[in-house]
């Protein structure tokens, strides 16, 4: 059996949160939501997607194995049913993992991401693989890659510095990792699993998100039953990084509101 993934850990009593990060990401993506939660009584955890930081990979390298991976760290860390936090890919593991395990999960939080990856045609997806991994394959480092690619993925009211640690953490990815994962990316579909959650959700979007646009986020709110939706004005697809105080807030009361 694989080694756990490599997480992060505050707070060790109250309900469990457990923290997944985007294809450029890391345990690093929520700095400012650990330490926040912990203090007012939660048990946070942010962990490495297979591959990512000190984690281990995992082969086939698909959302099977990634949200079984997750699983195997909940059961490892001995948590009781967890609030799955995804930001972006997070998003989709978050889902997937609540496909194959929900009794693993306790509640959902969905920010920019989305339940699907393009529509049903092929060409989205291959143009989407060659504007991700075309810089690699004509030998761009990671570093150039996050350089060139975040400031697009910020909003209008972007905290100072926001964009700088994106970057950072983006440029640790393994280029190995990031490719396997961009690909996943592409192999995901949970629409008809929406209307079938029976867990408490949020969705949460950022009006300036390009990547997950606020309209897309709105419609899968929709069709997830009670599921809350809210949106953060001038936010982009960096969410957490790039908002933390209103995204914290906004997480927070929904916590609070569903008795978490």
């Amino acid at each position: 059996m694989s080694a756990r993934p490599a997480h992060v850990e505050t707070g060790r009593n109250g309900t469990p949160l457990l923290f997944l990060h985007g294809v450029g990401g890391g345990h690093a993506a929520w700095d400012a939501q650990l330490p926040y939660f912990a203090a007012r009584g939660y048990r946070a955890v942010a962990w490495d997607a297979p591959g990512y930081g000190a984690s281990p990979a995992v082969e086939p390298y698909d959302l099977e194995h990634v949200a079984t991976a997750l699983v195997a760290l909940i059961s490892d860390l001995d948590l009781p049913p967890a609030v799955l936090v995804g930001h972006s890919m997070g998003g989709f593991i978050a889902l997937e993992t609540y496909a194959r395990f929900p009794d693993q999960v306790k509640a959902l939080a969905l920010s920019f991401t989305s339940p699907a990856f393009g529509g049903s045609e092929g060409d989205f997806q291959r143009q989407f693989i060659q504007a991700r991994l075309g810089p690699l394959d004509a030998g761009k480092s990671m570093a150039q890659m996050a350089r060139a690619l975040t400031p697009s993925l910020r909003g209008a009211r972007s905290l100072p510095g926001a964009l700088e640690h994106a970057e950072r953490i983006m440029s640790g990815v393994p280029a190995p990792t990031y490719r396997k994962a961009v690909r996943l990316l592409t192999t995901f579909d949970r629409r008809a699993l929406l209307s079938q959650i029976r867990v408490p959700t949020l969705v949460l979007a950022g009006s300036d998100d390009r990547t997950a646009p606020p309209s897309v986020m709105e419609r899968m709110a929709q069709k997830i039953p009670g599921a809350e939706y809210q949106l953060l004005e001038g936010c982009g697809h960096l969410g957490p990084m790039d908002q933390p105080e209103a995204f914290n807030e906004a997480l927070a009361g929904f916590l609070a509101r569903r008795s978490l």
